[in-house]
C-alpha cells in the first residue's frame, strides 16, 4: 500500500472543490506531478466544472471529474475509496453570504468536513492509509491580536464563514487525537491569482478598472492583508502532502507582508494606467460592525521549519499576472454588479 507521503506521481489523490479557484491550480499542479487525481465538483444540471473548464484539454483528460456534493456521506465516501491523499478545499467561502445563509456555511463547511473526516477514517480502518490536508483560513483569527500571526493566535469568529472554518478545523484536530487519522491543517492567508471570483477584492477592482464605466467602488480600504500568489498557495498544498512531520499540525502559508486595501487598489490603477480614476465607497460593501477583520498578517516560519516552504512569488510579480490573464480572458459585463 502507498503510503501517505509516497511521491505524488504513484497516488491516486482526491481534491474536494476542484472546480473552484485554488482547487483548479491544485488539480492542474497534481497533473503536472503525475498524480492520478479525482476531481470533485458540485453537480449542477449543466455538467458546468467551474474553473476546471478552463483547464488546457490534455489536463482534463488527464483526470477524473467527480460531480456530487460534499454534504452527501454515500458520494464522499465513495470518492475517498482508494485514495492515499485527500486535499479537502471544497467549501463556502463568500463571507458576506454568510451572513444571509450561515445554516448553508454550516451544512457545507461543517458537515462536509465531517463527511471527508468519516470517510479517510473508514479507509484507514481498512488498511488503506489515506493523509488528509484540510484546507482552512487566516479568517478563523478575526482581527489579529498581535501580528504577525502564528499558529497559536487564539481563534475568533468574525463572521458566520470563519466559525463555521473554526469547526470544520476543530473537527479535524479531534479526529487526529481521537482516531490517529493522518491530517495537516494547511491555513493559507489571502490567495489571489488568475481564475479568482470577482467577488474577491483583487478582482473585483481590476475587472471595474478595465471596464471603465464610472467610479470604481470598493468597501472599506483600510483593512489590512497578506496577499499570496495561487502558484505559492499550490506550493504549500504540495509539500503539505510529502511532509512526515506535519500530522496534526496547523500550518501557516502565506508572505509575512501585508498591505492595505487601498494601497493595492492605488498600485491596480497605477500599473493600468488610470491612477486617477474616481473611488467611491458603497455601504453594501462594508463588512457589519464588529466582523470586519482589520489585519491579517502570516508568520510562516513553520512552513519553512517543517516543509521547507517559502513563497517564491512576489506581489507586484503576482499581480501583473493577474492583470494581464484578466484583460485577455476575463469577460467584464458585470463589473460594477456587487454580488455577495
Amino acid at each position: 500500500m502507498t503510503a501517505p507521503h509516497a511521491p505524488l506521481n504513484s497516488q491516486t489523490v482526491l481534491v474536494t472543490g476542484a472546480g473552484g479557484f485554488i482547487g483548479s491550480h491544485l488539480v492542474e499542479a497534481l497533473v503536472a506531478q503525475g498524480a492520478q487525481v479525482r476531481a470533485m465538483v458540485r453537480y449542477n444540471g449543466r455538467n458546468d466544472w467551474g474553473s476546471l473548464e478552463r483547464l488546457p484539454r490534455e489536463t482534463l483528460a488527464a483526470i477524473s471529474v467527480m460531480p456530487g456534493d460534499i454534504t452527501d456521506p454515500f458520494f464522499v465516501r465513495r470518492a475517498v475509496s482508494g485514495c492515499q491523499t485527500v486535499f479537502h478545499l471544497a467549501a463556502l467561502i463568500g463571507i458576506p453570504y454568510s451572513y444571509m445563509a450561515p445554516q448553508h456555511y454550516v451544512a457545507v463547511n461543517v458537515q462536509g468536513a465531517l463527511n471527508v473526516l468519516e470517510a479517510c477514517r473508514e479507509a484507514c480502518q481498512t488498511g488503506a492509509p489515506v493523509k488528509l490536508i484540510q484546507t482552512s483560513t487566516s479568517e478563523t483569527y478575526g482581527t489579529a491580536l498581535y501580528t504577525p500571526i502564528d499558529e497559536a493566535h487564539p481563534l475568533q469568529g468574525q463572521s458566520p464563514y470563519s466559525a463555521t472554518k473554526i469547526a470544520a478545523d476543530k473537527l479535524v484536530e479531534s479526529y487526529v487525537r481521537s482516531f490517529d487519522l493522518p491530517a495537516t491543517i494547511l491555513r493559507p492567508f489571502n490567495t489571489f491569482g488568475p481564475r479568482q471570483s470577482a467577488r474577491a477584492i483583487i478582482p473585483t477592482i481590476i475587472a471595474q478598472a478595465l471596464a471603465d464605466e464610472g467610479p470604481i467602488r470598493v468597501g472599506s480600504l483600510d483593512p489590512v492583508r497578506d496577499f499570496l500568489f495561487v502558484e505559492d498557495t499550490v506550493r504549500g498544498f504540495l509539500a503539505a502532502a510529502l511532509c512526515e512531520r506535519n500530522i496534526g499540525e496547523v500550518v501557516h502559508i502565506g508572505t509575512g507582508q501585508a498591505r492595505s486595501i487601498g494601497e493595492t487598489l492605488t498600485l491596480i490603477l497605477k500599473r493600468l494606467n488610470c491612477p486617477d480614476r474616481p473611488v467611491q465607497t458603497e455601504a453594501a460593501r462594508v463588512r457589519p460592525a464588529n466582523s470586519e477583520v482589520e489585519v491579517l498578517l502570516c508568520n510562516p516560519a513553520k512552513a519553512k521549519a517543517l516543509m521547507g516552504w517559502t513563497p517564491q512569488t512576489s506581489f507586484e510579480d503576482g499581480l501583473q499576472r493577474v492583470i494581464d490573464a484578466m484583460a485577455a480572458d476575463r469577460p467584464r459585463d458585470k463589473a460594477h454588479l456587487y454580488t455577495v
